[in-house]
């Protein structure tokens, strides 16, 4: 048997890591500015993450959610605390293609609407109803088209008003900032906008957290910035720093029945243990204030470079947009300069590091970029 051919693959195979840093089969070192698509929050084999997950497998790894776990109100708990939403209520799940399924299935049932507003260049997930929202014909399958998805411009106030105005949609679903696209973000204007609109015809508003929430713009979750609440929130990636987990958090006045919500693996011993050593580590280690200093300092060192056309991001979620030659500068990179990052669009370095990333590090990524685009 052989794999399905699904994924372009860099003839690297990574074997170790610690920190920022991971190592190939070869015994190469490469320094990590994309943090496997933002997953890597606290660092490769951080040791406290690794104690409190090898500590927790030789006592009970998983057992169904017709129990009690209370690892899963421990992590509840800690999360209210750092996130800025303590009294809201959280339902965990292993992806964050689930938590935006789980959002709009939640929102669907408490408005008895069936309709979903999202925006152009979205991208909320590879499961069916986050395909559906997600604008991008190429991952669209004709069974993911749906009349129950309409979509709008980012940042386009007077197109979400007038179409929330029908009191069709159960809920829109923005992006804190969207990644794949190109690292764009919603003004705070529009999502003002959006929660007012929300407020006046009985929509919900639901931020999609997943890439860029969990301290990665130097705030819990990115819509924070613009002083703005959101009826449910959606995260993943970097709540398990690579073991699978996410959730949505629940606005109180939202009630749960039993049966509208459910799942197998959602907030298994392994996972909330997981989860918690990452909020432990955040806390400890200051990573939100580190993720927006090392932020800045990127940001203000990548400018005027005669190579980029546009900055575009905050704290450790940045789009380096190029006038030309992004495929290559990129592969010069990674095999000329041992640095990873990611790409988005058709012509943005995105760099997603672990929000433990030093000064040095972040010097170390700017001197390999100005030599490689003098």
């Amino acid at each position: 048997m052989d794999l399905f051919k699904t994924y372009k693959l860099w003839p690297i195979e990574p074997v170790k890591g610690l920190g920022c840093r991971v190592w190939d089969s070869k015994g190469i070192e490469y320094l990590d500015l994309y943090g496997g698509h933002a997953v890597i929050s606290v660092g490769h084999c951080h040791p406290h993450y690794v104690k409190a997950l090898t500590e927790q497998a030789g006592k009970l790894g998983f057992y169904s959610n017709a129990v009690e776990n209370s690892l899963q109100t421990t992590l509840a708990a800690k999360l209210g605390e750092m996130c800025g939403y303590p009294d809201y209520n959280l339902f965990l799940v292993n992806s964050g293609a689930e938590a935006n399924e789980n959002a709009m299935k939640l929102a669907s049932f408490v408005t008895g609407r069936s309709k979903i507003l999202a925006c152009g260049k979205a991208f909320h997930g590879r499961t069916s109803g986050a395909v559906a929202v997600t604008d991008n014909p190429k991952i669209q399958a004709p069974f993911n088209r749906t009349g129950n998805v309409e979509f709008i411009p980012l940042n386009d106030t007077a197109a979400l008003e007038a179409k929330l105005a029908t009191k069709e949609f159960a809920a829109v679903i923005i992006e804190g900032i969207q990644g794949v696209a190109g690292i764009w973000e919603p003004t705070a204007e529009f999502l003002a906008a959006a929660r007012a609109a929300c407020d006046a015809t009985g929509s919900l508003l639901i931020m999609d957290e997943v890439q860029s929430g969990y301290g990665r713009t130097g705030r819990f979750y990115a819509h924070q910035a613009c002083g703005v609440k959101a009826d449910i929130i959606s995260m993943a990636k970097g709540m398990g720093n690579g073991f699978p987990i996410g959730g949505i958090i629940i606005n109180p006045s939202i009630a749960a029945t039993y049966g509208m919500l459910g799942t197998t693996f959602g907030g298994n011993h392994l996972a909330c243990t997981a989860a918690i050593a990452v909020l432990d580590i955040m806390k400890a280690e200051n990573l939100m204030q580190n993720a927006a200093e090392q932020g800045k300092f990127l940001m203000e060192s990548l400018k005027g470079n005669k190579a980029v056309k546009q900055l575009r991001g905050r704290g450790l979620m940045i789009g380096i947009e190029l006038k030309d030659g992004y495929e290559t500068l990129r592969d010069r990179l990674l095999f000329e300069k041992h640095i990873f990052t990611g790409g988005a669009g058709a012509s943005v370095i995105r760099l997603l590091p672990p929000l433990c990333i030093t000064a040095a590090e972040c010097g170390q990524f700017v001197a390999s970029f100005n030599e490689l685009t003098k």
